[in-house]
């Protein structure tokens, strides 16, 4: 059993009805009607300055701006780490990434990390009546052992055991093996005359890789790294052999992705959904559909956003077809900052022109600076939001779970997850432009640091300054504590603040030791 204590009420935004005037079945019913669908597009590795309505000149991303124009748009808030499995993990659990083993950039045989007893957001929502679903990126592990999944059946433990009805995933990501879809705990269009196997330790004989055949790479070229096993004329990370008709080809994932979403939406859309729409356009490796290619001038990176903005496009289309967009709450952001050359040679920073996609923040993927967690954050509810607005609130991924659960009517007041926090729903749905006190975010390193108001914490560590294995992106690590007041994290005011250093460092310490963040709030 799951370990969470679940009670009902009206929804807490919605308003009261006079209960002489209704049944217990119409007010049933009349609640179900006041609770938004919901749909989470969480994008991948999409910067601060990588859409048009954040300031991006030379791509175009007219679906994403619609929703900000008629929405909010956050300018402070910030994922749970600077990678990728770490943030998902946080945002669907409420949970820290640091409190649980595993959850570091996870290799793509990973047992499941969420394990089935944790609660989640699609373990709330499905208990209050609502069809929930994952497309896209998982990058969370699959199976009960890691390295020891038979992708040739059914796996012993999958997404359907964390709460979600339907799933059609990436078994991790697109730049680790097996490069296949998983559909409901199997693997996707299986062909059984290529049986898959899969090892992180050795290759299997015979089969070429990246590294001694280079002239199979037809399609992207590795730069660093992702020169394992082949697929669709990329290198990997991780060995892989069989697969046939099951595997992917990379220039269709955003196609297949935003095709089952659409068929999930158009068979449920007479019932409250949750979607959980994970894209991987912008991760490498980027190869997007032929269509949108030379879009913007800037490659296959600036063309993979061009990419993910018509999956929104789509996503955004079906709803209003199915006359449930107005009722439905989305909810766009991104799992961590940007990176530019992430291991494949895409020409992603020859062709950047003057375009930023840190939108002028300091650091990146992976970095304890801003723009490594510091995302796109936009919501979307005509029923609730009623005029565009920009809000500068403190906002932190880490409470996904909660708030949502606010927004629906569970629970009693009581937080729901082990970090998150549900008062932060007024900050999320506009009403409130302060949010978190202080909230905490993770670097690849698992240092972590605390941004309380106008200032930024790093605490000591240790570390390069870049980072080594080939993107070109400022850590922050530094053996000396860093205490920062404005935006782009260049004056490091720590010696003259002792005070404010001392404060923040004994809040991370708190954090790191303790299970649970409510008495800093």
């Amino acid at each position: 059993m799951k370990n969470h204590k679940i009670k009902y009420l009206l929804p807490m935004l919605a308003a009261p009805l006079a209960t002489h005037l209704t049944t217990p079945e119409t007010a049933q019913a009349q609640e179900r009607a006041r609770r938004p669908n919901v749909v989470l597009i969480y994008a991948d590795d999409l910067g601060y300055g990588d859409l048009s309505c954040y300031g991006a000149e030379r791509v175009s991303t007219p679906n994403v701006d619609a929703l900000a124009a008629n929405g909010l748009r956050f300018t402070n808030a910030h994922s749970v780490a600077s990678t990728s499995t770490p943030s998902r993990y946080s945002l669907l659990t409420g949970e820290y990434p640091w409190r649980k083993r595993g959850t570091d950039v996870a290799a793509g045989d990973a047992a499941m990390i969420i394990s089935p007893e944790q609660y989640t957001v699609a373990d709330m929502f499905k208990e209050a009546g609502y069809t929930t679903a994952a497309f896209g990126k998982w990058h969370l592990g699959l199976g009960a052992e890691s390295g020891k999944q038979d992708w040739n059946k059914p796996l012993p433990v999958g997404l359907a055991d964390i709460g979600f009805d339907h799933s059609y995933i990436m078994a991790a990501t697109a730049d680790r093996v097996p490069c296949v879809f998983i559909e409901n705990g199997k693997v996707a269009n299986y062909d059984a005359s290529a049986p898959i196997y899969v090892s992180y330790s050795k290759n299997f004989e015979g089969e070429p890789t990246g590294k001694d055949n280079p002239e199979l790479l037809y399609n992207l070229k590795h730069s660093h790294g992702h020169n394992m096993s082949i697929v669709n004329g990329i290198g990997r990370i991780g060995y892989m052999k069989g697969g046939g008709k099951a595997l992917w080809k990379d220039e269709n994932i955003a196609d297949s992705i935003t095709a089952h979403a659409i068929e999930f939406l158009k068979e449920k859309s007479d019932t409250p959904f949750f979607v959980y729409f994970a894209t991987n356009d912008v991760h490498v490796p980027r190869f997007p559909h032929p269509r949108f290619r030379g879009k913007t001038g800037m490659g296959h990176r600036g063309d993979a956003i061009a990419q993910f903005d018509w999956c929104v496009g789509e996503i955004i289309k079906t709803l209003k077809e199915l006359d449930v967009f107005d009722k439905t709450l989305i909810i766009l952001t991104s799992d961590n900052g940007p990176v530019i050359d992430d291991g494949y040679d895409d020409r992603a920073e020859e062709l950047l022109g003057g375009h930023n996609p840190m939108g002028g923040l300091r650091g990146g993927k992976y970095s304890c600076f801003e723009a490594g967690t510091r995302v796109p954050f936009i919501v979307h509810w005509p029923a609730r939001i009623k005029r565009a607005k920009e809000r500068k609130a403190l906002v932190s991924q880490i409470d996904f779970l909660d708030v949502m659960a606010t927004v629906i009517g569970r629970g009693d007041g009581e937080n729901l997850s082990p970090d998150g926090l549900k008062s932060q729903a007024q900050a999320w749905m506009g009403s409130d432009n302060k949010g978190r006190e202080i909230l905490f975010q993770m670097a690849a390193n698992r240092n972590i640091s605390a941004r309380s108001g106008k200032w930024k914490y790093i605490p000591p560590c240790k570390g390069a300054p870049m980072i080594t294995w080939g993107p070109k992106i400022e850590t922050g690590y530094s053996v000396e504590p860093q205490l920062y007041r404005d935006k782009d994290e260049r004056v490091n005011r720590a010696a003259k603040n002792s005070e404010k250093v001392e404060r923040l460092q004994k809040a991370v310490e708190y954090i790191r030791t303790t299970p649970t963040n409510r008495k800093l709030e």
